[in-house]
């Protein structure tokens, strides 16, 4: 799915309907006694960010969506049927948080408890009105501290229906928004064929939320991993890591907007050749940090390039369909100007994913409180992050094109830059998000040219391969003591 706003994904004229968890359930459900499991640290960390930027007196949107079409007419009720069988099925829609002094404390409805309720809200013949009047509704319904925090909507017309979904970050990841049309047509089909209830069981993130908490906790500040990110924070004066070029930012000022940039940055064949060139050195992700190393000290002109590198957590197969916030980091420096060139670049990218890869196994959140230091947070990103997923093999990825799928990000503010690179059966797409100054502007164009070019240059060198790397001697870093739930992640 290639990731855009709520501005970008084709939002069409149709008869607007939402779908919302009926007010009954969510009385009865916010009265139900507190349930055991705590919040994953992710989870913690990014509600209690909410609430200190709007403390701040910002409100700053955090929602991911997912749009898609079904095309033919729609029966609505079926359509129903299939939004609610696959909110019973995974089970953090239906737990919310709420506060006791400064302590969050989960609640759960049952499954059986969970009703939806429907309204028409009315035609919208123009499309600029509904997509404004979308991203309006879902600031409000998918906020990071009401709860319920998610909508479903759907805009009808004779030929097609084009459904959007809205999600308060703490839900959901960019997989589990990958996976939500291939699941809903699969449900309505069933549906509409006469099947019954789903009964699929799908691993819950509520008890991997608690799996994952209870390993953390085992950890003191007297562990390898803790120690190796105090070294990494220390040498970045004391913060986590920002992208390393000129932003045009006030020091101390008021948090800017963002601005959101997406294209398609090579087609399929330069994707593939770049690709199969930084194989050897462990594939794409390699290859667009080494690209990226590169590229911002030849703008920035930093000699080490610092960043927290995204690495999923769904470490059994258990978790492999559930809906959930499922995302470590793992911190990497890359003395990017000792590089003779790119393939210096890969061998130094590989080198430090393969020697640190380790410390995400423990929730940065959790580091931080382990370090005692004053992160109080007043932006809703904590750091800068350049992401990668190959989506090709993702339940339904060659259908995206046809059903007009997208991954929607929501863009308000923020000052740090957001980088996401996604491999699709067409190419490589990039989403980025950066503060709306002329000089970020500058130099974030600056490097998603740069990029493109890099990229091209080592797809079309010809059959010429790099000799895949030596092993690096490098400090080793033993994984904490945790459960095997989650003791093991994947690049």
């Amino acid at each position: 799915m290639r990731i855009t706003d709520i501005h970008g994904c084709e939002v069409r004229p149709g008869r607007l309907v939402e779908w919302s968890l009926d007010p009954a359930m969510v009385e009865a459900a916010t009265n139900q006694p507190d349930d055991s499991r705590p919040p994953a640290y992710v989870q913690e960390s990014h509600i209690r960010t909410a609430r200190s930027v709007r403390e701040d007196g910002l409100f700053v949107p955090t929602w991911l969506g997912a749009a898609f079409d079904i095309p033919g007419p729609v029966d609505l009720d079926v359509l129903e049927g299939a939004l609610r069988t696959w909110t019973v099925r995974h089970e953090t829609l239906r737990s919310g948080f709420r506060w006791v002094d400064d302590d969050m404390r989960r609640f759960t409805a049952a499954p059986d408890a969970v009703a939806l309720r429907r309204e028409v809200v009315g035609d919208f013949p123009d499309a600029e009105e509904l997509s404004h009047h979308l991203q309006d509704r879902f600031d409000v319904a998918a906020d990071a501290l009401g709860w319920p925090n998610f909508l479903y909507t759907a805009v009808v017309r004779p030929d097609s229906t084009s459904v959007y979904m809205a999600f308060d970050h703490s839900n959901v990841d960019a997989y589990s928004i990958q996976r939500i049309p291939s699941e809903i047509h699969e449900l309505y089909s069933a549906r509409a064929a006469g099947g019954g209830e789903e009964a699929t069981p799908v691993g819950s993130y509520v008890d991997f939320c608690e799996i994952e908490r209870a390993s953390a906790d085992q950890v003191d500040d007297t562990h390898a991993i803790v120690a190796r990110w105090r070294e990494f924070i220390a040498r970045c004066d004391g913060r986590l890591p920002a992208f390393p070029v000129d932003l045009g930012l006030e020091p101390g000022g008021r948090l800017p907007e963002q601005k959101l940039m997406y294209e398609t940055l090579v087609d399929d064949a330069d994707a593939a050749a770049f690709s199969a060139y930084c194989r050897p050195f462990g594939g794409g992700q390699v290859g667009i940090l080494a690209a990226t190393s590169l590229i911002v000290h030849d703008i920035g002109g930093e000699p080490v390039y610092r960043t927290v590198v995204p690495l999923h957590t769904r470490a059994k197969s258990r978790w492999a369909d559930s809906v959930g916030w499922y995302v470590g980091g793992a911190p990497i420096e890359i003395p990017v100007a000792q590089a003779l060139g790119f393939d210096d670049a890969l061998t130094m990218v590989h080198g430090a994913l393969r020697a640190n890869k380790a410390l995400a196994h423990l929730p940065i959140a959790r580091v931080l409180r382990l370090l005692g230091s004053d992160f109080r947070p007043t932006s809703p990103d904590l750091y800068s992050i350049v992401s990668f997923v190959d989506a090709r093999d993702i339940p339904g990825a060659r259908q995206w094109d046809e059903l007009r799928a997208y991954a929607l990000l929501r863009v308000s503010y923020g000052d740090q830059v957001c980088a996401w690179f996604t491999r699709l059966h067409g190419g490589l797409q990039l989403a980025i998000r950066y503060p709306d100054t002329a000089i970020a502007h500058k130099n974030i164009h600056r490097y998603v040219e740069q990029l493109r070019e890099l990229i091209t240059s080592v797809a079309r060198r010809g059959p010429t391969r790099p000799v895949p790397p030596r092993p690096r001697a490098g400090r080793p870093v033993p994984a904490p003591r945790v459960s095997s739930e989650v003791s093991r992640l994947s690049l």
